[in-house]
């Protein structure tokens, strides 16, 4: 099989692509002949030796990959050889032959492509998670969403579309046409724009019900301020401690220390809530995650979400694609094709 390797913490250049033997599948698993991976930030963190999460280096990353099922284990009896599955991976993604539990596997819907299903497992979980599990999102609420270009952002646009709730996105300048045409309500240019400011005038000084954070840094808690009372703030990400294709330690320390720390009786008095989000520490909650997956998947089924896929890179075009991630030039996913 190949799989895309990171080699040792650096530039995207870092990456490589190697051969190794194909796995088999354990008895309560499924072998996939991967057509497409999901590309996530917390790989780019990975690559650049920010992830405390990453396995060491050098290794494989990746945590979403569609394909065709060519073996299972034993215990497997509702996949067959042939059929066509998005799923979940611990790591390892970025191969072209995955094995994963039968639990984590779902049956990608008629007429949906590869690419888009392997955009669904990190995206819509995390956005599913925070908007629905934990902050049961209503009609008529206002969503603040950082990066709604983004996968997550678009993700959470469609979720708060589905739910009733009006979103309120930051994006570059460029991006607020096309996420006009997607139903957000209000867009905030976060190159030119306080967002703090644009949020108080949008809300007439009210503020917004729900926050998606994953900027990290200041921007937790200008967040935070921007909510409204019973408002919940989601963190699940520190995008702004990466700035550049190369690690920079004192961007990442600024960025560290720049971070608000929140406490129980401000929290009590304020009548607000902030929850951390890692879909990567739920591993161990694989029979839920598995559930929330098959709902997200149904809703694709019946055309409810629609995939945003941004562009597809080769293998062995990684480093081309960690780049145009980082230089923020995707309009939701980015995929890689073996």
């Amino acid at each position: 099989m190949k799989q895309v390797w990171i080699q040792r913490i650096g530039d995207p250049e870092v990456l490589e692509v190697r051969e190794a033997a194909d796995p088999a599948p354990q008895a309560d698993q499924v072998r996939v002949r991967v057509e497409a991976s999901g590309i996530n930030f917390a790989d780019i963190l990975a690559r650049m030796g920010l992830y405390p999460d990453s396995p060491k280096l050098p290794a494989v990353v990746g945590y979403e990959v569609a394909g065709v099922v060519d073996g299972a284990g034993d215990r497997v009896d509702a996949f067959r050889d042939g059929d066509r599955v998005v799923c979940m991976t611990r790591f390892g993604g970025y191969s072209d032959v995955v094995c994963a539990s039968q639990d984590v596997v779902r049956a990608v819907p008629d007429g949906l492509s590869f690419e888009a299903a392997a955009s669904i497992p990190v995206n819509y979980l995390t956005a599913w998670l925070m908007l629905v599990r934990l902050g049961a999102v209503r009609p008529g609420e206002r969503v603040l969403v950082h990066a709604c270009a983004g996968g997550v952002g678009l993700a959470a646009a469609q979720i708060c579309q589905h739910f009733g709730a009006e979103v309120i996105g930051t994006a570059s300048a460029g991006k607020h046409e096309r996420l006009h045409q997607m139903g957000v309500k209000a867009c905030i240019d976060y190159h030119t724009q306080d967002f703090e400011e644009e949020v108080n005038k949008l809300t007439d000084g009210r503020g917004v019900d729900i926050a998606l954070d994953a900027v990290g840094g200041a921007s937790f808690g200008k967040s935070y301020r921007s909510l409204a009372d019973l408002g919940r703030l989601f963190v699940f990400g520190a995008s702004s401690l990466a700035p550049g294709s190369k690690r920079n330690i004192v961007a990442a320390m600024t960025g560290l220390l720049r971070m608000p720390s929140f406490k129980p009786l401000p929290l009590m008095s304020a009548n607000k809530g902030v929850f951390g989000v890692n879909i990567g520490h739920l591993w161990h909650r694989q029979e839920e995650m598995a559930a929330m997956l098959g709902e997200i998947v149904d809703l694709f089924a019946d055309g409810t979400f629609k995939p945003a896929v941004d562009r597809s890179f080769p293998f062995s075009e990684a480093a081309a694609a960690h780049r145009y991630i980082q230089d923020r030039k995707n309009f939701g996913k980015v995929i890689l094709v073996p």
